[in-house]
């Protein structure tokens, strides 16, 4: 993301943080056989503007308050995921290496080794780490800087994924969004061979490993990757059909294409998102199948409400059914 707001030199409670808002593990529940883990890198502020574009703001503050700097509350939401044969990060959150003027802007928490440690989770049991795209807030704790000012893998025995585009658009440094490009989050492992660069086309679904795939859904990025996760159907007869109207379980991982739940309207897109008109066609695309087979959504940046299924209401607008918040 961008900076778009300044530190408070008083910092007050923000209208949207709740009692359990400090909680670093969000949400726990199941998809099929995998076990997911919703763990947070904490919650921090971008401008509302930012956030929701061109949709005024007596709109959009009923769904995200503000606070008296305009800023709304927003999560970093690392999900991991248990299949039984690989334990998988998606996201790492913004990490450590910003610095203190970016830390003081977006009141940057850093907590994501302490979310690990609270779930009982050892960064080396991580094999698997995908990036849906690598802007610093999804990437950032891809490695860690050490207080020599080393970079260093967080997860020393994860094959990292991330998109080859994503890397290329980085280098560019252009200026509409060169500051939310940090190569030190992806520059070394790919020196080091631990990152492997996917080329998935738009639209295009990659298998990372078997009930693990990403799909490209262009706008936010040219390149931003969905991570679908779908267990294996070892037993059709076993299959709670009422919950998927596909007959298997599926979540799905949008990222910044549905930064939260507050974003259903296909026309709220962000003035972040690169391409808003690819963005709203892709939500759509989305829509077609994530409404009928009933799959559960992971927002990325939603922090009180990290899942849901969607479903159309009466006026065929997009909302929550069964969320945790």
């Amino acid at each position: 993301m961008y900076p778009g707001t300044m530190p408070s030199s008083q910092p007050m409670p923000h209208p949207a943080e709740r009692p359990d808002s400090t909680d670093p593990i969000r949400a726990r529940t199941n998809v099929g056989d995998f076990e997911l883990t919703i763990l947070s890198d904490g919650f921090y502020f971008l401008d509302g503007g930012a956030m929701f574009g061109v949709v005024p703001k007596p709109l959009w503050e009923k769904r995200a308050p503000a606070d008296d700097q305009n800023r709304i509350l927003l999560g970093l939401n690392t999900v991991i995921v248990r299949t039984g044969r690989h334990t998988i990060a998606i996201e790492t959150g913004i990490g450590n290496k910003l610095s203190h003027k970016l830390r003081a802007i977006y009141g940057a928490k850093g907590q994501l080794p302490r979310a690990f440690a609270a779930a009982g989770i050892r960064p080396e049991e991580i094999d698997i780490v995908i990036n849906s795209h690598l802007h610093f807030d999804h990437c950032g704790w891809n490695t860690t800087r050490n207080s020599d000012g080393s970079v260093v893998p967080t997860f020393p025995n994860a094959r990292y994924f991330a998109h080859r585009g994503e890397v290329n658009h980085g280098h560019l440094q252009l200026e509409r969004d060169a500051v939310s490009y940090i190569s030190d989050n992806y520059g070394p492992l790919i020196g080091s061979g631990q990152m492997t660069l996917l080329d998935t086309e738009p639209g295009e679904t990659q298998e990372i490993v078997p009930g693990i795939s990403v799909e490209c859904f262009p706008g936010h990025t040219a390149q931003l990757l969905a991570i679908h996760i779908e267990p294996p159907r070892l037993d059709p007869g076993a299959i709670n059909s009422s919950r998927t109207g596909s007959g298997s379980p599926h979540a799905c991982y949008i990222s910044d294409l549905i930064p939260t739940s507050a974003h259903l309207e296909p026309t709220w897109v962000m003035g972040y998102d690169l391409d808003p008109v690819t963005c709203i066609a892709e939500r759509r695309r989305f829509y077609q199948r994530a409404i009928p087979e009933k799959w559960l959504v992971l927002f990325t940046h939603d922090h009180h409400t990290p899942y849901a299924h969607i479903a159309l209401n009466e006026k065929g607008k997009p909302t929550l059914i069964d969320s945790p918040s």
